[in-house]
């Protein structure tokens, strides 16, 4: 036996025993395997167990002896019980434990044990040459008969057969040991597919969770600016109107009817962020095209609107022109107050052309102190590639600045 075979990498048997290094990956992934799908309640069967894998074949061995040996020859039942003393070794030196059974079955009757030595030896190794040396030195052993000396190699029937014999005695145990170790190795190939498949499906939920954060913190955003600086345009009007009764009641009643609309479109929108499994549905509010006119009525801007869209739109894109628009307003009433804005919108050939433009503010406007993130204009971007357009942000010579936007509507 060569000095590689014996120390080939064996992988673990279907007693449970450890393997070598060799077999440090498979192990590694049935340990894991064990820990995250099987886990300690999912135990093999009790025949799997080493108190039966251990002495059973051992016994069924002895068995064999008594049975096919003469009872008063000792050179038979010695090297035939040796053989099967010698299985009780087979998980731990399964190579060892061959070798000692083919004294038995060179000088006995019995076939039992060095099968399931030979079958102990194609479960634990890895590396095949252990497995065939051990086949041939199995299969040479049930050919050639003792005394040597007394045998003849003739071309006929009864060698065919004797060779047949002991190719099979070799190779069905080979065999299944063989088909034992595949079946492992693909039981922990599975395992670790499905685990994998697992991870695949957490990072998926996981990436389509922050997309929907990320759409529903662009709603919030856009809802929360638009009605927040309304409500600071209303309030500025409280303070001129102090002296008129009836203005300040007017003026107060907008004010408590805005802060109801905003609250309660955050409400909705904190609902379906709480909601698990929320869809897009469930997204309130809304809004299309056709609110745009009120849009404009309630900005407390100076605009007119220019709509050339006569045929609806897919909802996708009417919702992010009105959001492009709303944006656009409440940047002109933070930043340039008292300006004059146009708002234009004009179908072309497949897309939707949205242009906010607003001259330089007035300098006796006053601006609203609101904070700002810097994500709107950043918010709307994202909307319009989302959707396979374009949108641009730039100044224009006169103090003012344009907010155009592109969707494609097919």
């Amino acid at each position: 036996m060569s000095a590689g075979a014996l120390v080939s990498a064996p992988v673990p048997d279907a007693s449970g025993a450890s393997g070598s290094p060799g077999a440090a990956g498979s192990g590694a992934a049935a340990s894991g395997a064990a820990g995250s799908g099987a886990g300690a309640g999912a135990a093999r069967p009790w025949y799997f167990s080493p108190w039966v894998t251990v002495p059973v074949p051992a016994l069924l061995a002895a068995l064999d002896a008594l049975l096919a040996n003469d009872l008063g020859s000792a050179t038979e039942m010695i090297t035939s019980m040796v053989a099967a003393a010698a299985l009780l070794l087979r998980k731990r030196w399964p190579l060892i434990a061959l070798l000692a059974t083919l004294p038995g079955m060179e000088l006995s009757n019995i076939w039992l044990a060095p099968m399931f030595a030979v079958y102990s030896v194609a479960v634990r190794y890895r590396n095949r040459w252990p497995m065939w040396i051990g086949g041939l030195l199995v299969a040479l052993t049930q050919f050639v008969p003792w005394p040597w000396g007394d045998f003849t190699l003739a071309w006929d029937r009864t060698t065919a057969l004797a060779a047949m014999y002991a190719v099979l005695t070799a190779a069905a145990p080979i065999a299944l040991g063989m088909l034992v170790t595949t079946r492992r190795e693909l039981a922990v190939r599975l395992d670790e597919l499905t685990r994998g498949q697992e991870r695949e499906r957490r990072l998926l939920a996981q990436s389509v969770l922050s997309t929907e954060r990320a759409r529903l913190a662009r709603e919030m955003h856009d809802v929360v600016s638009h009605q927040v600086s309304l409500i600071s345009i209303q309030a500025g009007a409280l303070q001129v109107r102090a002296g008129d009764p009836n203005a300040t009641k007017e003026t107060a009643r907008t004010i408590r009817q805005l802060s109801v609309k905003t609250l309660e479109e955050l409400r909705q929108m904190v609902g379906v962020l709480r909601a698990a499994g929320g869809d897009a549905k469930q997204l309130t509010p809304q809004p299309t095209l056709a609110d745009l006119p009120r849009l404009v009525a309630e900005s407390g801007l100076s605009c007119d609107l220019e709509a050339d869209v006569e045929e609806p739109l897919p909802e996708p894109v009417e919702r992010a022109a009105y959001r492009t628009v709303q944006e656009a307003l409440t940047n002109v009433r933070k930043h340039a107050p008292g300006s004059c804005v146009t708002v234009r919108l004009t179908r072309g050939s497949g897309s939707l052309q949205v242009t906010v433009a607003n001259t330089a503010g007035s300098p006796d406007a006053t601006p609203l102190l609101l904070p700002s993130g810097g994500h709107g204009l950043i918010g709307l971007g994202e909307r319009a590639q989302q959707l396979g357009g374009t949108l641009s942000a730039t100044p224009t010579p006169d103090g003012g600045f344009t907010v155009a936007a592109s969707f494609p509507t097919g």
